[in-house]
């Protein structure tokens, strides 16, 4: 019997078209400091050329830098878009990983309810002890006390 779980990135990798990698290429250049880098020198040029320092036949968008203004707008929307599309395709990658994750622990749970039933085990027993430590667990997470709980209490609230 072959049992094996989809891979995180084989399904993220079929989901993913060609407008996503060039989203996701856009969006990781746009966060290092090489952009930076490449936009401060683009800048400096920009304004020294148009406040006239190299001749005034070098000058074609004089201050206030109107033409300027607009690129740098207009980039600005392109890569807010880009980043939204980004975080879209995080939110989906994040949906695939829960997706999995649950998968994973139905099986999980599956094979010990199995495991457990061959061993004789007692389930619910097993279940009231599972309860307990989770009720600890959560006490010390919160740093309260843990309430024990009656066997059967769960179930009737």
């Amino acid at each position: 019997m072959d049992i094996r779980l989809p891979n995180e990135q084989a399904v993220l990798a079929r989901m993913r078209g060609t407008q996503d990698r060039i989203a996701d290429a856009i969006t990781t250049f746009a966060g290092t400091m090489r952009f930076v880098y490449l936009h401060a020198l683009w800048f400096a040029v920009w304004i020294t050329c148009n406040e006239g320092l190299f001749g005034p036949s070098a000058v074609w968008d004089p201050y206030p830098f109107g033409l300027l203004t607009m690129i740098v707008s207009l980039e600005a929307i392109f890569l807010s878009t880009f980043v939204m599309v980004s975080q879209n395709r995080q939110a989906l990658r994040e949906k695939v990983r829960a997706d999995l994750d649950f998968e994973t622990n139905i099986r999980s749970e599956v094979w010990s309810a199995h495991m457990g039933h061959v061993l004789g085990l007692d389930a619910e027993r097993v279940e009231q002890d599972v309860r307990t430590l989770l009720a600890q667990n959560r006490a010390k997470m919160n740093d309260t006390e843990p309430t024990p709980t009656a066997p059967g209490a769960e179930a009737a609230s």
